[in-house]
C-alpha cells in the first residue's frame, strides 16, 4: 500500500521508499535469471555455431538472427499474451530477455572461442582428446576467460533493459515508479520519482562496468 503524505515530493518518494525498493529487488532479480538463461542457451550456441555443421548450425544461426532482429517488446507480449502455457509476467519476462540474450550473448563467446588459436584444437587431438572433450577441456575455458568483458556489457545491457518489462505489467523498478506518480499526491512528483529511478540505474549501471573493468584487468594479468 502506497503512503500519502503532503506537497513536497521528495518526502513522498522517501515514504514510499521501500514500495521502489521492491520494484529494484525485481529488477535485479530478472536480470540475474535472464542473464543467467543467456549463457545457458548462449554459450553451447556459440559452440555449435563454431564447431557445428549442417542443418544444426544452420539452425542455431537463423533463431538467433531472429531473437537478436525482433524487439524485446514483441518478445515479451508473445510469451505472455501468445504462449501456450499460462506462465508469470517473471516468468515471461525472462524467456523473452534470456532468450534475446542468449542470441547477443552467443556471438560473444562465438568470437571467443574463434580467437583460441586453431593449434590448441590440434595439440588436444594429438594427445588423444576427442573434439567434443579438447572443446570442453581446451577451447571452452580459454574462450570463457576472454569473454569477461563482453560478458559484463552484455550484463549492464540487460539490466537496462528489464525496464521493458513495464510493457507487461511486471512490478520491476520502472512498473512501481510510474505507480507512484499515478497517484494523487505523485502526480507532482514526476520529475523528481523519474530522477530516482534513474539514478538507481545509473549507480547499477556504474557498478557493473567496474566490476568489467577490474575483471580485464585482473585476466590480462593472469595472462
Amino acid at each position: 500500500m502506497l503512503a500519502q503524505t503532503g506537497p513536497d515530493p521528495w518526502e513522498f518518494i522517501y515514504a514510499n521508499s521501500g514500495f521502489l525498493f521492491e520494484g529494484l529487488v525485481f529488477t535485479l532479480a530478472l536480470t540475474a535469471t535472464s542473464i543467467v538463461l543467456g549463457f545457458v542457451v548462449g554459450l553451447p550456441a556459440a559452440v555449435v555455431e563454431t564447431y557445428g555443421d549442417g542443418l544444426g548450425r544452420r539452425l542455431v544461426e537463423r533463431v538467433g538472427v531472429l531473437f537478436r532482429g525482433t524487439p524485446i517488446v514483441i518478445l515479451l507480449a508473445v510469451f505472455y499474451f501468445v504462449f501456450p502455457l499460462n506462465i508469470t509476467t517473471f516468468v515471461a519476462a525472462t524467456l523473452g530477455l534470456g532468450l534475446r540474450s542468449a542470441a547477443y550473448q552467443s556471438q560473444i563467446f562465438r568470437g571467443s572461442l574463434q580467437s583460441v588459436s586453431g593449434g590448441q584444437m590440434e595439440a588436444a587431438r594429438a594427445v588423444g582428446l576427442t573434439k567434443r572433450e579438447a572443446i570442453r577441456r581446451v577451447t571452452v575455458p580459454q574462450a570463457l576467460r576472454r569473454a569477461i568483458p563482453g560478458f559484463q556489457n552484455e550484463f549492464t545491457i540487460v539490466l537496462k533493459d528489464t525496464s521493458v518489462a513495464y510493457a507487461i505489467g511486471l512490478g520491476e523498478l520502472l512498473t512501481n515508479g510510474t505507480q507512484l506518480y499515478l497517484t494523487e499526491d505523485g502526480n507532482t512528483a514526476v520529475l523528481e520519482i523519474f530522477l530516482v529511478i534513474s539514478a538507481v540505474y545509473f549507480v547499477l549501471t556504474m557498478v557493473a562496468n567496474r566490476s568489467s573493468t577490474s575483471s580485464g584487468a585482473s585476466s590480462r594479468f593472469r595472462g
